[in-house]
């Protein structure tokens, strides 16, 4: 049964036209009949309502068990913003943020970090929007223990998609927990999503198409 939280979410995803039905292709190449694109943020009440999402998740995991927050560039960048200002605003928690440069500073203060600058023994959490094949995630370790000797155990994404990764049998996301040791947190899941559907009644040509693709990659 899904929750009143996460049917809230996926409205709020819909509405921002975040979450949209249709034909798209993945960044692993597979074919979908629903895509999420973070990128379509683009008000102020939009990302102060998403990092209240994201917030909530946090508190409710690990609370104020971390040090700093950081968000990949580019799609993380608003996301771990909007994320600290609503555990600031939300629930009194204030963390540092920081992100990284797709390309290094040359001038200045140099290098590819902006924002907070990490420290060794540092707690680092990981802001996000989805994981499908993992690929993300493996570029974004090596920014992190570049910039310092920090530990990474928590990473927070708008949506668990529940694919399979490289490895038969096997999700993204576990693939991530197993390589990494980092434990991926969701607002909502592709079943989630697939439940709301079904319920709403609204969206019966979508159910067949999310059934076989759930069949055919997800492991839920």
């Amino acid at each position: 049964m899904i929750t009143d939280a996460k049917k809230e979410f996926i409205e709020f995803m819909m509405e921002s036209d975040v979450l949209r039905f249709g034909d798209f292709v993945t960044k692993s190449g597979r074919n979908t009949p629903y895509f999420v694109n973070t990128g379509n943020y683009r008000t102020g009440k939009q990302i102060a309502t998403l990092g209240k999402f994201y917030a909530t998740l946090i508190k409710e995991t690990v609370g104020k068990e971390f040090d700093c927050m950081f968000g990949p560039a580019y799609k993380g960048i608003p996301l771990a913003a909007g994320a600290a200002a609503a555990l600031y605003n939300e629930f009194n928690i204030d963390k540092p943020y920081f992100f990284n440069r797709k390309e290094e500073k040359d001038h200045g203060e140099g290098g590819s970090i902006v924002g907070y600058k990490p420290q060794d023994g540092d707690r680092v959490i990981i802001i996000e929007d989805v994981i499908t094949a993992g690929t993300a995630i493996r570029e974004t370790m090596p920014v992190l223990q570049g910039a310092a000797d920090v530990s990474v155990k928590d990473m927070f994404i708008s949506v668990n998609r529940c694919e399979v990764g490289t490895t038969p049998g096997k999700t993204a996301i576990m693939e991530v927990g197993e390589d990494f040791g980092i434990n991926v947190h969701a607002i909502v899941t592709v079943a989630d999503i697939y439940e709301y559907l079904k319920a709403s009644g609204k969206y019966d040509d979508m159910i067949p198409k999310m059934e076989d693709y759930m069949a055919k990659y997800c492991i839920i």
